[in-house]
């Protein structure tokens, strides 16, 4: 099994990222439960377009995202918080795979079916519950399929100034939750890729 996950911090380059740690605390009982490996992606290191298919032209560099996207088996889409909501560049991941909708196979299921999503979240702010609500409709819209608990989060004291990066110990229920998301993940993972969603018989085009 492969793992991508997608850090959509809006911090360009390499300098860690709060989101960076929650992604490596997931990615580490991901091996655990037997992945066999998880790739992450700064997604604001690359020029994705703004759109809504799944290649806007010139310079998008969405569609071979997409291709390693759509390689793995599980995704981890992780985004902060900024202003109780996740992040903008989440938001264009999230738009860009609004064309799976108009992509799928003769048994109606978009190229999400049968791929697992996991979310995680960081922020020193209130906020997770919504951005994991928002974050699970609009994955599942697209067919991917929500772990059981499968939203991983840590937020600061309100207002504060410290960030999930600069805790010295990850808190213990924290560490309980990521774990517990992965090994479901992978488990549902291991029992889609033995028996897929069998989808529907779809209407031949124009009825």
């Amino acid at each position: 099994m492969r793992v991508i996950a997608l850090n959509c911090t809006l911090k360009r380059g390499e300098d860690p990222s709060s989101t960076d740690r929650m992604l490596e605390l997931v990615g580490k009982y991901l091996l655990e439960a037997g992945v066999d490996g998880m790739e992450t992606v700064r997604i604001a290191n690359h020029d994705v377009l703004p759109g809504v298919t799944s290649d806007e032209g010139p310079g998008d560099a969405w569609p071979a995202l997409r291709a390693r996207i759509l390689a793995a088996d599980v995704l981890v889409l992780g985004t902060p918080i900024w202003l109780g909501q996740h992040s903008s560049v989440c938001k264009r991941v999230l738009e860009r795979m609004d064309a799976f909708l108009s992509e799928t196979d003769d048994r109606g299921r978009t190229p999400a079916f049968g791929k697992i999503a996991l979310v995680a979240v960081v922020g020193n702010e209130d906020g997770a519950h919504h951005v994991c609500a928002e974050l699970y409709q609009a994955l599942a819209d697209v067919g991917w399929t929500i772990a059981p608990q499968g939203g991983i989060y840590w937020v600061g004291e309100a207002m504060g100034r410290r960030d999930f990066k600069d805790l010295e110990k990850i808190p213990d229920k924290v560490d309980q939750t990521a774990r517990m998301a992965a090994s479901n993940a992978a488990h549902l993972a291991r029992m889609l890729q033995q028996s897929h969603y069998p989808g529907i018989a779809m209407p031949p085009s124009g009825d």
